[in-house]
């Protein structure tokens, strides 16, 4: 309370000091225009005081508050210039690196924070680097650009990207045996098991054509409607603030935090390793709130990455988990395993989805569901109300004119900023006789070859899903142009439904939904991060050719980048996609049960499931709609439905990892605010990316044989004893 009322103080003297400030002002203005007045009786032609007093006012704010006037020394190089070898021999390094990350986070948990901030830092700092080294030995042709740097950016982004979107811990991984034995069906029909060459064949065809199918709407999302598309500008104003001199500076201690943690992390894991020479063995299975809490999953378990995870993540979402985390482990599972013999068979096992695990599973994809189901709902609505207005406000004929002629907003009175960036942004043209050619003889290539790869996915399943995807695509481009909430799993989990239910079980709708989803998913999803991309472009001057070029390139990148990861992962970790592993999976189980929910219906549903599924749906719509209800500022302390269903299946002790990252955000914030949101990003990443990269060479001592020293177990006083006698003879 007491720091309510010192809050409140605080905030009546800042408002007494504006009223001050205003007062004075008022009073400064009333002076000049007395004299304003006196001389415009002696010479009416002359500007008074106050209106050179304004106009000085106004310079120096445009000046204060201009970009490009930054930059207005700079030549911006064509569009072919910003394209450099250097660019993407970085972007194709930092791939590696990123994929490994986020395909670590991807057959972990599934909570996958925003990179961007790492990959335009770390691409900045490379190639300055390296410009750096050359001019010193007088060998340097060209100089690195903001432009540059943001080809970097989208193609590291989007080649990353595809270590999530392509599937690999969730529909794709869901087609493989080692899931369907977890899951409520045993048909072997429904099976595909992962293999490096038809992935990247399947990721090859179905990869690119969410890029075509937005590029002629480029200028009307960009220009005519102005969407903000947050995580874009916002990413636009980074780069921008890197080649400015005082940026540079930043930027280079922003550097040194991130090298400094990430090889703090790097070492931590390997340290770690050591003491992991068996199942439920080392730091990860430090039994830190007791053993009865380690047994219903809450404990910390020392990962970097999940430090660093909640340093990034909002603190409302990491709360959320652990409260979702506390719901089901502490409160839920104990309740219905105290009915087994009532609600299920005591006889079954603790991975039959007959039992506990199917309460597990099929409750969080009911709040997922919910959740989801709301989200799409309400960003649909408010994108045919918004696009309805824009129409409305605007002519319409001039607006749909693509890339003929400038819109009105273009001819209208704009700052310097824009006009330089509408300038630039509409200069080099694609021409969209391009994007459709390329749409449709992607779409025909796409349609004869899935279903040689898929047989139960038929030609006219993605030809229909064809005809619907450009739709969603701009759907889901322009959700989150204003919300930066892109739903493509929401998409992808709808097409599963619909082609899974079309199929049927009898000729493998498990599968073909699986499938879709996967097609659907690809292409909503590269057409929001192509729209963030042109909204980047636009900021930093960078051409929306060599956005969609570094785009292109990025995704044929990940779509051979990230196979070769997950490869590395399945091979060095035999027990990849169960339960008890390192790397569970759970989305790849999610993702399958609710295949056989679309073919099966609810039949498939242990007793009472239904009802709590039915009532945690509900709940999730309801929870929704209150966050919507209360306003901003109360809706930061309302719990997010999706996050918390995400323990529900795994357990808190990630949970709790993340919250001790909110805890040193929330303390750093308190102590030195301006310090903290200059470094946290760093810091953050640094943990992330150092434990990320340890991933690779703990995979290749997997793969030679090469086995840790040591088990460090932890039991109970009972258990040692017995231990103690036993090996005492």
């Amino acid at each position: 309370m007491g720091s309510q009322q010192q809050h409140q103080l605080e905030q009546d003297d800042q408002l007494e000091s504006q009223r001050d400030h205003h007062a004075s002002e008022a009073g400064l203005v009333q002076g000049l225009r007395k004299d304003d007045l006196e001389l415009e009786a002696l010479d009416p032609n002359k500007k008074t005081k106050y209106e050179e007093e304004e106009e000085k006012e106004n310079l120096g704010l445009e000046e204060e508050l201009s970009v490009e006037r930054i930059f207005e020394k700079l030549t911006v190089p064509s569009w072919k210039e910003q394209l450099t070898v250097r660019a993407f021999f970085i972007s194709f390094v930092l791939s590696v690196l990123f994929s490994v990350i986020v395909m670590k986070l991807n057959l972990t948990t599934g909570i996958i924070p925003s990179l961007n901030v790492s990959a335009g830092l770390l691409g900045f700092f490379f190639v300055r680097t390296w410009t750096k080294f050359l001019d010193r030995c007088g060998l340097l042709k060209q100089p690195f650009t903001r432009q540059e740097n943001t080809v970097i950016q989208t193609c590291v982004v989007a080649s990353s990207g595809i270590a999530f979107s392509g599937g690999f811990g969730s529909y794709l991984f869901g087609m493989s045996a080692r899931i369907a034995q977890q899951s409520t069906d045993r048909s072997t029909s429904d099976i595909k098991d992962p293999g490096v060459l038809w992935f990247i064949g399947f990721l090859l065809v179905v990869s690119f054509l969410g890029l075509f199918s937005v590029v002629p709407l480029r200028k009307i999302m960009i220009i005519d409607f102005k969407l903000t598309y947050p995580s874009g500008t916002a990413t636009a104003h980074l780069i921008n603030s890197f080649h400015t001199p005082q940026g540079a500076k930043l930027a280079k201690k922003q550097v040194k935090e991130l090298g400094k943690f990430f090889s703090f992390s790097f070492l931590w894991g390997f340290f770690q390793w050591f003491y992991t020479a068996g199942s439920d063995c080392g730091f990860a299975s430090f039994p830190t709130l007791g053993l009865k809490a380690y047994q219903n999953q809450f404990f910390f378990d020392f990962s970097a990455t999940y430090v660093g995870v909640g340093m990034i993540c909002p603190h409302i979402v990491n709360i959320s988990v652990l409260l979702g985390g506390i719901l089901s482990w502490g409160l839920m599972w104990p309740f219905i395993e105290n009915r087994s013999g009532d609600w299920y068979s005591k006889e079954l096992g603790p991975k039959s989805m007959n039992g506990l695990q199917g309460y597990k599973v099929f409750i969080a994809i009911a709040m997922i569901l919910g959740d989801g189901l709301y989200n799409f709902l309400k960003v649909l609505s408010r994108t045919l109300i918004a696009l309805q207005s824009q129409l409305r406000a605007k002519d319409v004929k001039h607006i749909l004119s693509i890339e003929d002629q400038v819109s009105p907003a273009v001819t209208s009175a704009l700052s310097y900023d824009d006009q330089r960036r509408t300038q630039l942004f509409l200069k080099d043209q694609i021409p969209a006789w391009f994007a459709v050619g390329g749409y449709v003889a992607i779409a025909a290539v796409s349609i004869a070859t899935l279903p040689h790869i898929f047989p139960q996915l038929k030609w006219y399943y993605i030809l229909v899903i064809y005809l619907f995807a450009p739709a969603l695509a701009f759907c889901n481009a322009y959700g989150s142009g204003l919300t930066d909430w892109s739903l493509a799993s929401t998409y992808g989990k709808v097409a599963i439904f619909m082609i899974g239910a079309w199929a049927g079980s009898a000729h493998g709708g498990v599968l073909a939904g699986l499938a879709a989803c996967g097609v659907m998913m690809n292409i909503v999803s590269t057409a929001s991060d192509l729209t963030q991309d042109f909204k980047t472009g636009y900021l930093t001057l960078a051409s929306p050719r060599s956005m969609f070029v570094s785009q292109v390139i990025g995704t044929a990148m990940g779509c051979v980048i990230s196979p070769c990861v997950f490869w590395l992962f399945y091979k060095a970790f035999t027990d990849l996609g169960t339960p008890k592993s390192a790397y569970p999976s759970p989305n790849a189980v999610v993702y399958r049960n609710m295949a056989i929910l679309g073919v099966e219906g609810f039949k498939s549903l242990p007793k009472h499931c239904l009802l709590l599924c039915a009532i945690f749906f509900g709940a999730a719509i309801l929870i929704n709609v209150i966050r919507d209800c209360i306003g901003k500022k109360r809706a930061r302390f309302v719990p997010i439905p999706m996050a918390m269903a995400i323990p529900f299946y795994l357990g808190s002790y990630f949970a709790i990892d993340m919250c001790i990252g909110s805890l040193i955000v929330f303390l750093w914030e308190r102590v030195n605010k301006a310090k903290a949101n200059a470094f946290v990003p760093a810091v953050a990443s640094g943990l992330i990316c150092g434990d990320g990269i340890w991933t690779l060479p703990a995979s290749i001592l997997a793969l030679a044989g090469v086995k840790p020293p040591i088990c460090m177990r932890f039991l109970s006083r009972a258990e040692n004893d017995r231990v103690t006698t036993f090996l005492n003879g």
